[in-house]
């Protein structure tokens, strides 16, 4: 199963990098990201105080102190649990309508998403914002943190950054309501939907069916890239029926327009950019 969070498949590209595989490097990840706790604290002072200034009151030292029990534990025994306490301290509501799942597209989710002004997805909430596309772990036989490098799903299974995103997801899942948007990338090579990956484990488990008016599928092909997969065919006909069976009323839109605008911002003048006069 592919890393995630608000960040599936670029996880796998990072130990290149970042230089995570240098010699004598224990485990196949990057190291914890420099400036950590900075980082953390600088990203949800901004969120409280400018993105989201209703949350002025939570408490960003307290979250921070709740995030960090983790550093303390074997880098290999992290639990999603362990980070129950500072995912209910720094929770909050999700619009409706606007939640925004997805799989290998971040950065055009993150694009489209635009700070949540128009979907929040889990990057957009909280406690998504204050992690993502950062890094983890304390050293396997010491007390200090590890800045060489830091276990991923191919080290172990209960690794604190996998952890961290499984919790999250199963958070950002239950707190969804009304219209659910996917995100989907057609022009991955090994199918859209990933029968074993976050948005199939740790997302539509947690979906509150009573809770959701409908599922709404993009599947969106990068531009000058196959189409491998588009709706009705291969790993998003698998995601159709478990929707299907799991009672779920779903659509599915192959290119979905405003997105699509929104890629080819970049390349304008592709033949698949070009605009009926």
């Amino acid at each position: 199963m592919a890393a995630r969070g608000c960040a599936p498949s670029w996880l796998r590209l990072l130990p290149l990098l970042l230089g995570a595989q240098a010699a004598g490097a224990r485990w196949s990840g990057p190291g914890t990201s420099p400036r950590l706790q900075s980082i953390f604290l600088g990203r949800c002072a901004d969120y409280t105080t400018l993105l989201s200034p209703e949350l002025r009151d939570l408490n960003c030292t307290a979250i921070w102190e709740a995030f960090k029990v983790v550093l303390d534990k074997d880098p290999c025994s992290v639990l999603p649990s362990d980070y129950d306490l500072f995912i209910n301290l720094s929770r909050h509501s999700i619009p409706r309508d606007k939640s925004l799942f997805w799989e290998n597209n971040h950065l055009l989710v993150m694009s489209f998403s635009e700070n949540a002004r128009r979907f929040m997805p889990l990057c957009n909430v909280l406690y998504g914002w204050v992690g993502d596309f950062l890094n983890w772990c304390r050293q396997k036989d010491g007390s200090e943190l590890d800045y060489q490098s830091c276990p991923t799903a191919e080290d172990c299974e209960n690794n604190p950054v996998d952890s961290f995103w499984k919790r999250a997801s199963m958070q950002y899942s239950t707190d969804s309501s009304g219209v659910i948007s996917v995100m989907l990338n057609g022009s991955e090579p090994k199918g859209a939907y990933p029968v074993k990956g976050f948005f199939a484990d740790y997302e539509i488990p947690y979906l509150q069916k009573d809770k959701i008016t409908r599922i709404e599928i993009w599947v969106m092909h990068e531009i000058g890239r196959p189409n491998v997969e588009s709706c009705g065919e291969g790993s998003v006909k698998i995601l159709e029926e478990r929707l299907e069976a799991l009672g779920f009323q779903y659509s599915c839109t192959n290119d979905y327009i405003p997105v699509k605008l929104l890629m080819c911002v970049d390349h304008s003048t592709h033949p698949e950019c070009a605009l009926n006069s």
